[in-house]
């Protein structure tokens, strides 16, 4: 089969033909018909990511038809078209994460190729409305955003909601998630573009987190959040206590700004506000992901698709930080 690999950190991905996977007897082989980038395979081709290994074939994110399946593996799921939960071995406690936690694509091969191989318990129906580039756009990028927004931050109709940096995936979900469940939405960035088009999606406002007074703006526009969701950190981590309603919670997953700076710990407490660290999520949010996007028939954002033996076209898109929306791949 033809797949992206990644021979070394200093080397770029290569498209080339390698074996195609064979089976366990609880595992299937799903031909991928689209998969999608995320900020953790730009990490892993510059080698900083734990874990990494050579050669590997990345990509956490895939839409498929089951071409083949395993010997205990029910029947019906043959040619079924489906996505990929990409979060294996969650474990039994909805809180947190199993010790043997992994997400596809490192360790194991992920979807940059022309077929993968899950198991079956990680398969779900491919969500009718949407073709095979919107649906593989949806798994990692959309689970986090989900657990962020409802499982962690409890978002619900009538909350005022802040999304920082709005642009990428993750962003763009956590927008349209949150205006499914009927809250008013905020966002920041870097790109008046970018908050331009998030409006267009149906944010109230945005601000550009560089202008001095970006806090007191987003105060002014909103009266304060209920629920903020960030992947950044960095500096500006202290000023979304002052954003925060009285019992307001901040759900973060990522650091791409640094780590969180001191903070005034009166106003947490005072505030009765709550931090909430989240990453991935559990099969229980993977589903509620997956309903929310039949209920609301909720379309991804995606930005370009490129055809895979393009992938480190894709990838280069990725480091600029450029797009909106999502980054596809077509197999």
């Amino acid at each position: 089969m033809k797949a992206v690999v990644l021979e070394a950190a200093d080397k770029p991905l290569v498209c080339k033909e390698v074996n195609t996977p064979t089976l366990a007897a609880d595992e299937v082989l799903v031909q991928v018909k689209a998969a999608a980038l995320n900020r953790r395979d730009y990490w892993i081709t510059v080698g900083k990511y734990a874990g990494i290994k050579y050669p590997s074939i990345l990509g956490s994110d895939g839409s498929g038809i089951v071409a083949q399946i395993g010997d205990s593996v029910d029947k019906s799921w043959l040619n079924k078209e489906v996505i990929i939960n990409p979060c294996h071995n969650w474990g039994t406690h909805p809180d947190y994460q199993n010790r043997d936690f992994s997400i596809l694509g490192l360790p194991e091969d992920g979807t940059f190729a022309e077929y993968v191989k899950v198991k079956a318990e990680y398969l779900y129906h491919k969500p009718s409305h949407l073709n095979w580039e919107q649906a593989a756009a949806l798994p990692l990028a959309g689970l986090t955003t989900y657990r962020a927004l409802f499982t962690k931050g409890q978002a619900k109709k009538g909350d005022t909601v802040l999304i920082t940096g709005i642009g990428g995936g993750t962003g763009t979900f956590a927008l349209q998630w949150a205006l499914a469940a009927g809250c008013k939405v905020f966002v920041t960035s870097g790109s008046g573009e970018k908050i331009q088009r998030a409006k267009e999606l149906g944010a109230s406002a945005g601000v550009c987190y560089k202008a001095q007074d970006w806090a007191q703006e987003l105060q002014h526009f909103s009266g304060g959040f209920d629920v903020i969701i960030d992947s950044a950190l960095g500096n500006g981590f202290e000023k979304l206590l002052d954003l925060s309603k009285p019992g307001g919670r901040i759900a973060f997953f990522g650091g791409t700004a640094g780590n969180i700076p001191p903070l005034n710990g009166r106003k947490i407490f005072w505030k009765q506000l709550q931090i909430l660290g989240t990453t991935m999520g559990s099969p229980d949010d993977f589903k509620g992901m997956v309903d929310l996007v039949n209920k609301h028939k909720i379309v991804p954002v995606i930005d370009e698709i490129f055809p895979l033996d393009n992938a480190q076209k894709a990838i280069d898109k990725m480091e600029n930080s450029s797009q909106f929306g999502k980054l596809v791949l077509t197999v």
